[in-house]
């Protein structure tokens, strides 16, 4: 008797169909503290993400089921001599899937992805509390890079400040 052979991982773009398991992956507690869109709102911004050109939603299956998802962004760049750049958002594995290597194919593969797109760098950012996330990242090669900023820009947080009016000579 042969043993059976584990299910391979599935690594596809996603469809509108695939947004109600992917926006049950984004109800995680360490992802937006747990709360997701509703599928009425992420079926617009999906159907507005399908319009630019190099930005996928993707998901990976494992035995027909859902069980990871992240967005890929390729970005040409003026920069660099034109070498584009990637960047990838929006990771979460299914929690009962955690610990299971889910992850790091689905990093895998995005890495071949930007790699054959011609990028130089493949970035992606992390909050400053998610210490296994991190720790994550770094065993796939990633390195802690520079600095990354952010400015808050909803209705919460305090007023930009205005531009200084430029002066004539």
């Amino acid at each position: 008797m042969t043993p059976a052979s584990s299910p391979t991982l599935q690594m596809r773009v996603a469809d509108v169909a695939d947004l109600p398991a992917v926006l049950r992956l984004y109800q995680q507690p360490d992802l937006d503290q747990g709360q997701a869109l509703s599928l009425a709102a992420a079926t617009q911004l999906f159907e507005k993400i399908q319009q630019y050109p190099s930005y996928r939603l993707v998901v990976a299956e494992l035995s027909e089921q859902i069980v990871g998802t992240l967005m890929l962004l390729v970005m040409d760049n003026l920069l660099h001599r034109g070498t584009p750049t990637a960047i990838v958002e929006a990771v979460a594995v299914a929690p009962q899937c955690q610990g299971q290597g889910i992850g790091r194919q689905m990093m895998q593969w995005a890495m071949a992805a930007a790699h054959r797109a011609g990028c130089y760098k493949l970035v992606l950012s992390s909050n400053q509390r998610r210490d296994r996330a991190h720790a994550f990242y770094e065993s796939l090669g990633f390195t802690r890079h520079g600095y990354s900023f952010c400015v808050a820009l909803d209705d919460d947080a305090p007023a930009v400040p205005a531009a200084p009016a430029s002066t004539s000579p």
